[in-house]
């Protein structure tokens, strides 16, 4: 139903900066929370930054103060802004939309959708 189209990642030196995008179909974008994470080799997938319908904004601890998460509604579209990068960014970063349908009260349904992934480099 809906569908995550991510663009952006590569290969950067550290202290640099990329800008990722996830372009999302569908008619209620607005509707949804929308988050990236990512995952390094070895690790668990890490949240890294979310932002809700309303423009409330989460960020990892270890990524605070150098990326931005941002959405335009109009564009449907979900950034993450990477700045200050280090070679621990390093990973595979994935771009997921989340809502609740609330159309039944009692049993409200969840929704998740997820992005192809896109790899982000970190080279010292």
């Amino acid at each position: 139903q809906v569908q995550l189209v991510e663009s952006g990642g590569g290969l950067v030196q550290a202290g640099g900066s990329l800008r990722l995008s996830c372009a999302a179909s569908g008619r209620i974008f607005s509707l949804h929370d929308m988050a990236w994470y990512r995952r390094a080799p070895g690790k668990q997938r890490e949240l890294v930054a979310s932002i809700s319908p309303s423009g409330t904004t989460k960020y990892a601890d270890s990524v605070k103060g150098r990326f931005t998460i941002s959405r335009d509604n109009a564009k449907k579209t979900v950034y993450l802004q990477m700045s200050s990068l280090k070679a621990e960014d390093t990973a595979d970063y994935y771009c997921n939309a989340h809502r609740t349908d609330r159309s039944d009260s009692v049993y409200p349904r969840e929704f998740d959708y997820w992005g192809q992934g896109t790899q982000v480099t970190v080279s010292s």
